[in-house]
């Protein structure tokens, strides 16, 4: 198993160019099953979860041509000829985005046998909601020996229009009702809808394949089914959530950064706080300049949907706040079990105590090197920054979680001049 190695006290200076949008690419791969057209897509990164998603589809009769073969970001996938209306248990268990080809198979196939979803131990996530919402269009849908089974009812064949409420707020639930929604009979309204911009990346690609779709980015999404969808290009947007964790390491390490090809409009929560931390951020329409000439004061924040602080942006600030003036609290409101980087963090020598769905952290001068092991994606990427800033060696075991959502982490914080390796 790969592991992380660095040693901790330099300050980063710099550019990186940031990738694709991880959570933008998987539902927009997922998207060339709603025509028998080609769909042409560029800056998809090149992660672990991106392999994964392409395998499925494979799997299921997507063909994927890479028209430069040194260019891995540019792709065109075309799902003509579909032999399989099943993501298969093997498959799903170790992504949970992989539930996201239930919508366009049902709705294009008119049946999906899709295995309930694994990914990372941070939480139950239930798929109820998207459950709920394919039945309010008409689906039929069993759970079978850990499969969801979903057909459409004769003598239409096809899913039908429907007001939509979902309990809570969903990103993928939400992408999967989008996605079903294009194809089905009648107009669909789906009411606290996800805001996130990678719900509406999604949603511009389905409007350039001819969907028919008013209120991107509201929490008021309404769609009128169409007969079919046809080809298009795209371009993913970048990452948010690499941009904002390169931001946290200058953060904690110190230094001076320049991030390329990036939206610092989909940041404003975080670059709010980590200005309150002390970082000086100059920004662009596709870049962040960021410096940090102090040590960080600590900043308590709480988590919650977009366009509030993201919860997929708590541990890497939680790291920033380990080593800085003063105490935070933390409160993490999306997902009930997500501090299991705690307990590794303070094996670095921070002073951080979980209360209930709040974690209290009180700053420390210093962290210590130590052997950590990361427990998720997110997880994987606080105590990288953690072991940027901390003095001595640390070792990151466990990095697949890493690699499932950051692309090349270690070759881009070497150019930025930390002292990190990649060991096998």
């Amino acid at each position: 198993m790969d592991k992380l190695r660095m040693l901790g006290g330099i300050p980063l200076k710099g550019e990186v160019v940031i990738a694709g949008a991880k959570n933008a690419a998987l539902p927009i791969l997922c998207a060339c099953l709603l025509t028998d057209q080609s769909i042409t897509l560029r800056n998809v990164p090149e992660l672990q979860d991106v392999r994964t998603m392409l395998k499925l589809l494979q799997e299921i009769g997507v063909t994927v041509e890479y028209p430069d073969v040194n260019d891995r970001t540019h792709l065109i996938l075309n799902a003509a000829n579909i032999k399989s209306s099943e993501a298969t248990y093997e498959m799903v268990k170790t992504m949970r985005a992989s539930i996201l080809v239930l919508g366009p198979l049902l709705t294009r196939m008119h049946s999906a046998k899709v295995s309930l979803p694994g990914g990372c131990a941070i939480g139950a996530r239930p798929v109820d909601q998207h459950i709920k919402g394919l039945k309010a269009m008409g689906a039929t849908i069993k759970i079978k020996s850990g499969y969801i089974q979903a057909e459409t009812k004769p003598p239409l064949n096809r899913l039908l229009g429907a007001s939509i409420v979902t309990d809570m707020i969903t990103v993928t639930g939400t992408e999967n009702l989008l996605m079903a929604a294009t194809l089905a009979s009648g107009t669909t309204v789906l009411e606290n809808a996800a805001r996130e911009p990678e719900v509406s990346d999604l949603a511009e690609l389905l409007v350039k394949m001819g969907a028919k779709i008013t209120g991107i980015g509201s929490d008021r999404l309404v769609i009128e089914g169409v007969e079919s969808l046809h080809s298009a290009e795209h371009s993913v947007i970048p990452d948010r959530i690499e941009a904002g964790t390169f931001l946290c390491a200058v953060a904690a390490a110190g230094g001076e950064i320049t991030l390329k090809h990036c939206r610092p409009d989909t940041l404003d929560a975080v670059i709010v706080k980590l200005k309150e931390a002390g970082l000086i951020v100059e920004t662009g329409s596709d870049w962040i300049k960021a410096t940090m000439q102090s040590r960080p004061k600590a900043v308590s924040f709480r988590t919650s949907e977009y366009p509030a602080f993201p919860t997929d942006m708590q541990a890497q600030l939680m790291a920033v706040n380990a080593i800085a003036s003063g105490s935070a609290s933390i409160t993490e409101t999306i997902f009930e079990n997500r501090f299991m980087h705690v307990q590794e963090l303070n094996r670095l020598g921070a002073d951080i105590a979980i209360e209930g769905n709040t974690a209290i952290a009180q700053g420390v001068e210093k962290l210590s090197g130590a052997i950590v092991m990361a427990t998720d994606l997110r997880a994987s990427a606080s105590l990288v920054i953690a072991g940027l800033a901390a003095q001595g060696e640390t070792q990151v075991d466990r990095i697949y979680h890493l690699d499932r959502g950051y692309d090349r982490m270690e070759q881009k914080l070497t150019l930025l001049g930390a002292n990190i390796q990649r060991v096998k």
